[in-house]
């Protein structure tokens, strides 16, 4: 029986690069960037460099010559990033309340506290 390899989940990649980017807190060239992901499974440079690319086509990175490379930061925060990536989703579910429904009932009471505070808050501005 031959193994084939389990496939990322969609945003896995761009994930990974966040972070390393997000950790480190500094601008980063390409190679530090894919120095400093996981060995396992291995990504090839040139993906690295592809992803790079695309987070900045996207805003979320900024980027500035370096060299002959380019360095890259993130342009938000960890949790900002988190927050867009449940909008982008949460657009695309044909009923999007139903989604929220969902989402809500999978949520664990703290975080449905804090959700709830948060609302209110933003319901009296």
């Amino acid at each position: 029986m031959t193994h084939v390899p389990k496939r990322r989940a969609s945003g896995e990649l761009e994930a990974m690069v966040m972070d390393v980017l997000w950790d480190d807190e500094t601008w980063l060239i390409p190679a530090e960037v894919h120095a400093r992901l996981p060995r396992r499974p291995p990504l090839a440079y040139t993906t690295v460099m592809t992803i790079l690319t695309r987070l900045w086509e996207k805003g979320m990175l900024d980027r500035r010559p370096e060299g002959r490379a380019y360095a890259y930061q993130p342009v938000c925060t960890r949790e900002e990033w988190a927050a867009q990536r449940m909008l982008d989703i949460l657009e695309t579910a044909g009923d999007r309340g139903a989604a929220l429904h969902h989402f809500a009932d999978e949520i664990g009471r703290r975080e449905a506290s804090q959700l709830r505070l948060l609302l209110e808050q933003r319901r009296r501005k």
